[in-house]
């Protein structure tokens, strides 16, 4: 009956749009892109780039913001367990058993991925975020280190004096309530919001916990000058179920992770359940931006940043104690070219990041620290330099050049031994150029080319991983990314945005598992990564006075031909093996219908092609088909009160699937069985004052 209804919504729209549609010329949606310090149309832009918008987050059920990242082609983002995320762009999960590693994010300008390569994205409320913006490929012309991309986090634009509340729930304990408070005047805008949330999961051992706080201010000092400033705090925590195997995944894949028994081999170890596995995360974020215009060429925007973490993490090895201390500073300034044939902008500036965290680890007694095992200190510093000139052509040819230059010291002290063993390694300077060139052939369709270096040394957690040992061999990732795209506007309403690339990756990183589930990380030599990624959307006028006011239609399509090219470990040869984890299609599609009296609908299809669980590839997550639907009304009276209440289902068709495999784990204990059907349910209200 589901699936009957979800299709019909499908063939009724495009039955809708045919009959009233009007013939009215459109163009592409001046959408301003701040990557790569552009400053211009998309269509100008010569990128692969994405924005993840109001819309697009607000059509799913305003809990996560993974839905809608996934949207977009080419772009994946992962959940293990409830509040347990990772994310990859055009790559594997390979360099992140768990969190967010080889991604630079950026929130409201300044780094928020820390100084040892980490992200904690699971401490973002969903709130707390307006738009997001994915670069696509390396971005360390102008971002530093990483081969993944880049994501620019961006807080929720303040337009009125306003009181919001809202409240949702749903199926497996689901809980969400909001408040925020916005103030807008002409000198100042001002933005308060407290969410939280928590959920008891699909699987035992999957009880989450969020309260998050965040606090937005903005001052216009002068006609030059404007002050910014965001903080968050928040309180995370969440239970880690761990991975089953194929058969305790058919047999119930609700399950933890059961005790394993002992062999002649190998020793006993306990379940999940047992060991309370957790992770406790309460971190303090605050940053401060000052941007200056100092006259119609030139302008200047400085900031600083600092964070506080402290985590613990009960797992089924050992139960680890650290603190995270982390702060730096970003620097951008441009220089406008006005001349009378041409013109263009320069950037350049310097990003600084220093890193500090001890990390207690002791023996976990279901939950509890036992003897202390090591006591370890980490460092890090990175900086990083970069220059870019843009140029604009005669005859609508765009062109780019930029580079940075990246310096990055580790430094591990092992203090629980006698004498303290000291390891300091400095990675070698590394120049990471771009260069980029479009052709705007027409106000509606344009083409595209770049040229770009990725360098991604390996993050603290890696060579520092869950086994305790340091790793001071482990390389650095570098590759040269090649990329061709066009973007544009087709038969007045179907816009398109495709993007073809060739990623040939040295000393590629790959995780690798001990017998009690400890992770280490090797190089594995060389891959190439080739890759298409396309976007079509159809948003046709609609006539007045009739039953629609608005129709989109649109779809996105991944392909990844990912190949291990010169893999050999253990004698064992992985040459010409698909990349582990990368599924190699991928396709999302959607239907978005407004009505005239402000009922909506929001049906979305997700296909996930099969994909290989090991580097032998002998060992297959099998391919899954979501469907799900959102429904809702709006009401924004002339009065200063709003209301939406809007509900839900995912997975309508209860397909069972693992959306945060871990790979190459040891046992075959891949599969963390993602929730069946769920249905979800909300309401939200906004008072002016």
């Amino acid at each position: 009956m589901i699936r009957f209804f979800l299709l019909s919504v499908f063939s009724c729209s495009i039955h809708w749009a045919v009959a009233q549609t009007t013939d009215t010329t459109r163009i592409l949606d001046e959408v301003v892109i701040k990557g790569f310090a552009y400053n211009r149309p998309l269509k100008e832009v010569p990128a692969s780039i994405a924005i993840v918008g109001k819309n697009e987050l607000e059509r799913f059920n305003n809990t996560s913001l993974l839905p809608a990242i996934n949207t977009v082609p080419g772009v994946r983002m992962e959940e293990r367990s409830p509040g347990s995320f990772r994310l990859s762009i055009r790559g594997s999960s390979l360099r992140s058993p768990f969190g967010v590693r080889n991604v630079k994010f950026y929130w409201n300008g300044l780094p928020m991925t820390d100084g040892g390569g980490n992200t904690y994205l699971n401490l973002m409320d969903f709130n707390s975020i307006g738009q997001i913006e994915i670069i696509k490929g390396p971005g360390g012309s102008l971002y530093g280190a990483g081969n993944g991309g880049v994501l620019l986090l961006t807080s929720p634009t303040i337009k009125q004096n306003e009181i919001q509340l809202s409240a949702s729930g749903g199926s497996y304990g689901l809980q969400r309530y909001q408040i925020s408070v916005n103030h807008f005047s002409k000198n100042i805008k001002a933005s308060l919001n407290y969410a939280h949330q928590q959920a008891d999961g699909y699987r035992e051992q999957t009880k989450m916990r969020r309260d998050a706080f965040n606090l937005n201010l903005e001052f216009q000092l002068n006609s030059k000058g404007v002050l910014s400033t965001s903080l968050f705090y928040t309180d995370l925590f969440y239970q880690t179920p761990g991975g089953l195997t194929k058969a305790q995944y058919d047999a119930d894949p609700r399950q933890a992770r059961p005790a394993v028994p002992a062999t002649p081999t190998t020793p006993a170890l306990p379940s999940a359940g047992e060991q309370q596995a957790a992770v406790y995360n309460q971190t303090f974020y605050g940053g401060i931006n000052y941007d200056y215009q100092w006259n119609d060429d030139w302008s200047t925007k400085i900031g600083g940043y600092g964070s506080i973490t402290d985590f613990k993490n009960p797992a089924i090895a050992n139960y680890e104690n650290r603190k995270e201390e982390n702060w730096g500073g970003r620097t951008e300034t441009q220089y406008s070219l006005n001349q009378t044939n041409w013109k263009g902008r320069l950037t350049f500036g310097g990003e600084f990041q220093h890193f500090h965290s001890p990390i207690l680890n002791y023996k976990n007694i279901k939950g509890n620290p036992g003897s202390l095992q090591f006591d370890d200190k980490l460092t890090s510093t990175l900086l990083t330099t970069f220059a870019q000139a843009e140029i604009e052509l005669p005859k609508n040819y765009f062109l780019t050049i930029g580079a940075s230059g990246s310096f990055i010291n580790y430094r591990f002290n092992r203090v629980s031994v006698d004498p303290a063993v000291v390891q300091n390694r400095n990675f070698d300077p590394v120049i990471s150029p771009r260069v980029a060139l479009l052709k705007k052939v027409t106000e509606r369709f344009s083409i595209y080319g770049n040229v770009s270096k990725g360098f991604s040394p390996p993050t603290l957690a890696e060579v520092r991983p869950s086994t305790n040992t340091y790793n001071d061999s482990l390389k650095a990732e570098t590759g040269i990314n090649y990329e061709v795209g066009m973007r544009g506007l087709l038969w007045k309403q179907l816009s398109f945005d495709a993007a073809f690339y060739i990623l040939d990756l040295d000393q590629t990183i790959v995780v690798q598992r001990q017998i009690n589930g400890s992770d280490y990380f090797i190089n594995s030599g060389t891959s190439l990564q080739k890759g298409a990624e396309v976007t079509l959307a159809w948003n046709p006028l609609i006539e007045k006075n009739q039953t629609l006011s608005s129709l989109k239609i649109w779809s996105s399509y991944t392909l990844n031909h990912y190949r291990f090219v010169n893999y050999v470990q253990n004698k064992n040869d992985y040459s010409g093996n698909q990349l582990t984890g990368v599924a190699p299609t991928i396709s999302v599609s959607g239907i978005d219908i407004r009505f005239q009296n402000n009922f909506y609908i929001n049906s979305t299809l997700n296909f996930v092609d099969r994909l290989p669980l090991n580097d032998a590839n002998n060992e297959y997550a099998n391919d899954y088909f979501l469907a799900g639907t959102r429904i809702g009304y709006t009401h924004h009276p002339q009065s200063k009160m709003s209301m939406e209440i809007w509900l839900g289902v995912d997975n309508a068709f209860d397909q069972k699937y693992s959306l945060g495999n871990d790979l190459n784990a040891t046992g075959k204990r891949f599969y963390n069985a993602a929730a069946g059907r769920n249905f979800y349910l909300g309401v939200k209200m906004g008072l002016g004052y």
